[in-house]
């Protein structure tokens, strides 16, 4: 409902058909949904651990988690949101018609949820980072097929890559940690496998165990619950695009003194770099085209507000393409006013509203209560030949919190999923070698992360080519 509420001013000002306001709501609520399944399908891994050391009893992990996933959208920033909208060609998105865009919003949605909720009901511990991101590619393609622009392909290989590297580095990370507390800690308590519903680990074993799964929790919020946002703002940006593709909320006078600080410290670094005129020049002429067409802009000027981003965006990457230049020469002073003014300059085009990220930390939250169990049982039982101890808990915890804070830092989404599933199976080889882990489940696990790709790509371009012969 408070989704509703916050658009109803919006929605006023724009000329969307009757049917397209009934796909607007549909994807509104398609984005909610993904991000409610993504909490009771990836926020099990958080909870599996404290569940099977006996640190924590369900119906206290649960809302704990619940609640730390919603602190942790609220505090993870809006880098990995942005990293996410960027895989499709936005620019080309907003100069064409709104019912283009339903047709690639409605179709990574859908694609995302079926593939989600299909590996749940199965209880195979599966991305809802690849899903995503493999959704977003799809439709990608099929919108490109049929308007050109493309597919972020650098921005889909440094996440790809991410994606990749995440989970072998929590297996290696993990069996490196518990070989270290089996071989340099040696506390007896920490290997403890619980017997019983009573059998309980010690009050600082206990700690260890609640502090890393309220991590995981957090972090898997921060980076997650980014996705979501991400997504929420394509919705926003297809349909609203006067209103979205621009961040209004920022004043035209705050603009205009961030421009002018920039020419100033601009001229001041051309004063070092006298062979470089010719460039400094051509800067200068982009700051005076934003302030230009800053004038353009408008809630309910759809052209004036795309062609506005287009200036703020080229102007972005000529001083990031000046920063990176070897050939300019720029003091440690000069270089960091230039990176805060250009941190200024892309708070117009990368932003989300204070509603979306609430909406999407309330999602989030509420989804981890529910649904949780099958995957739960899956880490928490099926990975390994034995049940869990104190020490691989933690350890697969403490890895996958860790490797989650630093992508989010970094902008970069990571699978929860696949971190902790690897960071347990790594804590088990350390404690027993190749022959403690379930085979079966982990063909399962890799047979879901082999096919995770190329099923969400597949799905969403055929869902985008029948939504565009429809819509």
């Amino acid at each position: 409902m408070q989704i509703f509420c916050n658009m109803i001013p919006f929605l006023g000002e724009t000329d969307l058909s009757t049917g397209l306001l009934i796909v607007f709501a549909l994807c509104l609520f398609a984005v909610v949904a993904f991000e409610f399944v993504n909490g009771f399908h990836d926020t099990a891994n958080a909870v599996a651990t404290v569940i099977y050391t006996k640190a924590l009893k369900p119906a206290l992990a649960i809302p704990w988690s619940g609640l730390w996933n919603f602190l942790g959208v609220f505090a993870g920033g809006i880098a990995v949101a942005m990293g996410i909208l960027k895989l499709v060609p936005l620019d080309t998105l907003m100069a064409l018609p709104v019912s283009v865009g339903a047709c690639l919003v409605l179709s990574v949605l859908l694609a995302a949820i079926i593939w989600n909720l299909g590996t749940w009901y199965f209880g195979i511990p599966c991305s809802s980072s690849h899903t995503l991101i493999g959704s977003l590619i799809g439709a990608g393609l099929g919108f490109t097929w049929y308007y050109g622009g493309s597919v972020n392909w650098h921005k889909a290989e440094e996440i790809g890559l991410s994606l990749i590297l995440s989970p072998l580095i929590g297996f290696g990370l993990a069996v490196l940690l518990m070989l270290f507390l089996k071989h340099v800690i040696r506390y007896k308590a920490l290997f403890h496998i619980p017997q019983g519903e009573d059998d309980r680990p010690p009050v600082f074993v206990r700690g260890i165990l609640i502090l890393t799964c309220t991590l995981v929790s957090f972090f898997h919020g921060s980076n997650d619950g980014q996705k979501g946002v991400g997504l929420f703002m394509l919705i926003l940006i297809a349909f609203l695009p006067a209103r979205f593709a621009i961040n209004h909320a920022v004043p035209d006078a705050m603009v205009i003194k961030n421009l002018d600080q920039m020419e100033t410290l601009l001229q001041s670094i051309a004063v070092n770099n006298t062979s470089q005129a010719t460039l400094f020049t051509q800067l200068n002429g982009d700051i005076e085209q934003v302030k230009v067409h800053l004038l353009d802009k408008s809630v309910t000027d759809k052209a004036g507000t795309f062609k506005f981003r287009k200036e703020v965006e080229n102007l972005i990457k000529s001083i990031k393409g000046l920063t990176d230049n070897k050939q300019i020469s720029i003091s440690a002073e000069h270089r960091m006013a230039l990176n805060r003014k250009l941190g200024g300059l892309t708070k117009l085009t990368d932003f989300a509203p204070i509603w979306v990220i609430l909406t999407i930390s309330v999602a989030l939250g509420l989804g981890t209560m529910i649904g949780w169990k099958r995957i739960v049982v899956t880490i928490g039982e099926k990975i390994g030949n034995e049940h869990l101890s104190y020490a691989q808990g933690a350890s697969s915890e403490i890895v996958a919190a860790s490797t989650i804070g630093i992508s989010t830092v970094l902008g970069l989404p990571v699978s929860t999923t696949h971190v902790l599933s690897s960071g347990i199976a790594g804590s088990m080889v350390a404690s027993g070698g190749k022959s403690n882990l379930n085979k079966g489940t982990l063909k399962n696990i890799g047979l879901a992360w082999i096919l995770t790709l190329p099923v969400s790509i597949g799905l969403a371009l055929l869902l985008f080519v029948f939504f565009h012969l429809f819509i």
